[in-house]
């Protein structure tokens, strides 16, 4: 039972170490704060575009306000006409001119207020906008040094696993091994020499019996014709 809990503990404690091992990896950790910056800078864009959306509204509210107000001092203008022309009763003309102007005044004021709200909400477009652009830039300055920092850390993993291996490499055993070589090479060069004088020597040996018996048997000759000429009286 020991022993389990023992093979337990050893697992979960391999996984802690690789877990802080991901967590203190800096291209994972840049990675996921380039994707973070992501998510941010789509948010802020969402914001930004409620925000731009509000300032069309309420601009466009302000002009049209604007433009109320002025349209009730042309009915003013037009019901103190109509008064001196004699269309309408002159103290109706009046009292309605002053209903028309006194509407105008609300009108305005509203127009007011609205194009200053307007202009505020426009300032923190402007300054949204620039929030955003600022997160642009800084996105994509990380995201170029993510991809440098990328390159860099194969870069270092490939030079430390060549250098690994060369420092893995027994240096003394390969020389030892190249001398044995060599001995074996020198121990078969010289025993190929051997042979080859061995060939050679048996070959002068039997030319010296050929040479000695072709000369025996030239005498042999050379008597066998001297007794023949002896025989025919030739001198």
């Amino acid at each position: 039972m020991a022993g389990i809990f023992h093979r337990l503990f050893k697992a979960g404690e391999s996984e802690a170490h690789a877990l802080v091992d991901r967590l203190e990896d800096p291209i994972k950790m840049s990675e996921q704060a380039v994707r973070d910056l992501r998510k941010d800078l789509q948010e802020s864009l969402k914001s930004l575009a409620e925000v731009k959306s509000l300032a069309i509204r309420m601009t466009k509210d302000a002009e049209d306000t604007g433009r109320l107000a002025q349209d009730y001092e042309r009915k003013a203008m037009l019901l103190l006409q109509k008064g001196q022309s004699g269309d309408v009763e002159a103290s109706e003309a009046e009292r309605l001119a002053m209903e028309a102007l006194s509407r105008k005044e609300e009108a305005a004021a509203r127009a007011t207020q609205g194009s200053e709200q307007a202009q505020q909400q426009q300032q923190m477009v402007a300054k949204l906008q620039s929030n955003v652009n600022d997160l642009k830039s800084k996105i994509t300055s990380y995201e170029n040094d993510l991809v440098m920092l990328k390159a860099r850390a194969r870069t270092a993993n490939a030079t430390r696993k060549i250098n690994q291996r060369l420092s893995n490499v027994d240096s003394k055993g390969t020389v030892a091994l190249l001398e044995r070589m060599k001995e074996k090479v020198s121990e078969e060069e010289a025993l190929a020499e051997a042979y080859g004088d061995m060939a050679d020597a048996g070959s002068s040996v039997d030319s010296e019996i050929d040479k000695a018996l072709g000369s025996g048997g030239n005498t042999q000759a050379a008597d066998s014709l001297a007794q023949l000429k002896a025989k025919m009286g030739i001198s």
